[in-house]
């Protein structure tokens, strides 16, 4: 799923979503019209689930996805992953994202850093069980 082969109407839609946002210690509600006319954002493939997160595409290559827990009624997702586009220190790379569903995909409401507070180690066990 590509964000050009939307219809306009799609694109309309997501144009209209709010986002809260605590990045870089700035803070604040955002809208998706001005992610898309200052970034280059597109779906990231979580599982099944396509996935619109504000950031530039080029960070997808160093996102891991630590954990993606789907609601019982399958209308929202949210993330734990790690980005280390900027730091390779597992700590303070990590971010979160609360994502609702919209038509057949997610898209962010809430992106935040989270300082990772389990150490990497819990994610390795935690993957070779499932």
């Amino acid at each position: 799923m590509n964000l050009a082969d939307l219809p306009e109407a799609t694109l309309e839609k997501i144009k209209s979503v709010h986002w809260d946002s605590i990045l870089e210690k700035h803070e604040g509600p955002g809208t998706w019209e001005s992610v898309l006319q200052y970034s280059h954002p597109e779906f990231l493939l979580v599982g099944e689930h396509h996935v619109l997160l504000p950031i530039d595409v080029e960070h997808h290559s160093n996102i891991t996805i630590l954990r993606d827990i789907l609601s019982i009624d399958r209308s929202s997702l949210t993330l734990f992953l790690q980005d280390t586009t900027y730091s390779q220190n597992w700590y303070d790379s990590g971010f979160l994202a609360v994502c609702d569903r919209l038509e057949n995909f997610f898209i962010a409401i809430v992106y935040h850093e989270w300082f990772v507070i389990e150490r990497p180690s819990f994610f390795e066990a935690f993957k070779s069980n499932v």
